[in-house]
């Protein structure tokens, strides 16, 4: 649920999160998603869903998640290698998973995943690298002003990833490119080192021991404070 999703992002509890995206609820028979696109016709939207999309990238981005991620499942060597990525860090680790629905929803990613195409159409983050695509990684992508925008691969203001940048505008930036204005961005988008829920929940009380001993649960109950429930 989308409750339990944002307290666990910005808790940063240590645990591996993968969202299979196919922009449909294919387990059960086929009806719109909170990641359908406006206009989506489906048996519980007939007349075309009316409802702007959810984008996780972002949503996991802005919640504070320390690990956000995005891969796709006809490339199983990028698919493998992020999901490693994702299981080595310590903190909470966020997967979006773009999945093909062939019952209920066939070709919801064709259009830029189909290997013919892919190379003009996605960009792969990488850190520490220029983001650049194309045939001929002819292309590169840079910030005008606001504004992202498709510039030669020479051009001395293509971005460098920075998948540690504390400050997550740019990824979220780069999280909401899509096809066909702009190529779509599979990859890390963030990886920083942050204290977990468990590890700042163990030094709390190894900070509150220390000050207080241990404590004696048996002396707590056999004590004076005593509460009446009527």
């Amino acid at each position: 649920g989308g409750n339990h999703f944002i307290h666990t992002m910005r808790r940063n509890v240590d645990l591996n999160l993968l969202l299979f995206n196919n922009q449909i609820y294919g387990l059960t028979k086929g009806q719109y998603s909170p990641t359908s696109e406006i206009g989506k016709v489906t048996k519980s939207s007939p007349q075309g869903s009316i409802e702007a999309p959810l984008h996780p990238i972002p949503l996991a981005l802005t919640t504070g998640a320390t690990f956000v991620a995005r891969t796709y499942d006809t490339d199983p060597k990028h698919l493998a290698a992020t999901m490693e990525q994702a299981a080595r860090h310590k903190g909470i680790s966020f997967v979006e998973i773009l999945q093909n629905c062939n019952i209920f929803n066939d070709g919801a990613f064709r259009d830029f995943t189909d290997k013919p195409v892919r190379s003009e159409r996605m960009v792969y983050l990488e850190h520490g690298q220029p983001i650049i695509f194309g045939e001929g990684q002819d292309k590169g992508v840079a910030l005008r002003g606001t504004e992202l925008e498709v510039v030669a691969a020479d051009h001395p203001d293509v971005l460098i990833h920075d998948a540690t940048r504390d400050n997550t505008s740019l990824a979220n930036m780069l999280a909401l490119m899509t096809y066909p204005e702009m190529p779509v961005p599979v990859g890390v988008f963030r990886q920083v080192d942050r204290p977990t829920y468990g590890e700042a929940l163990d030094a709390q009380i190894a900070d509150a021991t220390a000050k207080r001993g241990e404590g004696d649960l048996a002396a707590l109950v056999r004590g004076q404070n005593t509460w009446l429930v009527e």
